[in-house]
C-alpha cells in the first residue's frame, strides 16, 4: 500500500514540474498563462514562443512521462497503471510548484502511454494529425480523439480490468475537464479555433 501511495505522489510531483512555465521564467517571458489560451502547454508555448521551444517542451513533458510510467510499472500492479497516468495528468494540470494552474495534460498521456501501450500511443499520434489535418483543424478537438485513443489502448493492453478501466476513463474525464474553456469558447465563436 505504501508504495502504491508513494507511486501516486511521485506522478503527481513529476506532473507538477511545468516545463512551459520554467521556460518563460529562466527566458524573462512572463507567464505563459497569460495569454492565448491562459494555459501553460505545447500549443500555448508555440504560439508565445515558436516551433523550437514548443518542441522543446513538448519533448520534456514526454520524458518525465516516460519516467512515471517506467516507473509504475515496475512498482505496480497492471490494474493500478492507469492511476499513474491519471495522478501524472492531475499533477500537470493542478500544479502543487505553479499555483495549481498548468497544463491540460495531453502530452503527458501520451507519454505516459507509451511503454504501457506503444501501439496505442502511434495510433493516437496518427488520429490527432487524421482529425486535426483532415477536418476540423481545432488541436484540442483533435485532442480528444487522442486522449479517447489512449484511453482505449490502455484499457485493451490492460485486458478492460475493471480498476484500469475506472483508471483510464477517470483520465479521460479529467483531461476533457481542462478543456471546458475552449469547449464554451468554440461553442460561443461558433467554430473558431479556441485553443
Amino acid at each position: 500500500m505504501v508504495i502504491i501511495f508513494l507511486i501516486f505522489l511521485f506522478a503527481y510531483l513529476a506532473g507538477s514540474v511545468n516545463f512551459a512555465i520554467l521556460f518563460f521564467k529562466i527566458a524573462g517571458r512572463g507567464d505563459p498563462r497569460l495569454g492565448f489560451s491562459g494555459n501553460a502547454g505545447t500549443t500555448n508555448v508555440y504560439r508565445q514562443a515558436g516551433m523550437l521551444w514548443a518542441t522543446v517542451v513538448f519533448l520534456l513533458d514526454i520524458g518525465r512521462s516516460l519516467a512515471v510510467a517506467l516507473a509504475a510499472i515496475y512498482f505496480l500492479e497492471k490494474s493500478l497503471l492507469p492511476w499513474a497516468g491519471f495522478f501524472l495528468v492531475l499533477g500537470n494540470s493542478y500544479p502543487c510548484f505553479h499555483g495549481f494552474r498548468g497544463g491540460k495534460g495531453v502530452a503527458n498521456y501520451l507519454g505516459f502511454t507509451l511503454p504501457v501501450a506503444p501501439w496505442a500511443a502511434l495510433a493516437a499520434a496518427i488520429v490527432w494529425l487524421v482529425v486535426y489535418y483532415g477536418t476540423v483543424r481545432v488541436p484540442f478537438i483533435a485532442s480528444f480523439f487522442m486522449v479517447l485513443t489512449l484511453a482505449g489502448g490502455q484499457m485493451t493492453a490492460l485486458e478492460w480490468q475493471p480498476c484500469a478501466v475506472a483508471g483510464a476513463v477517470a483520465t479521460f474525464a479529467l483531461i476533457l475537464f481542462n478543456h471546458r474553456k475552449n469547449i464554451a469558447d468554440y461553442r460561443k465563436n461558433a467554430g473558431g479555433d479556441a485553443i
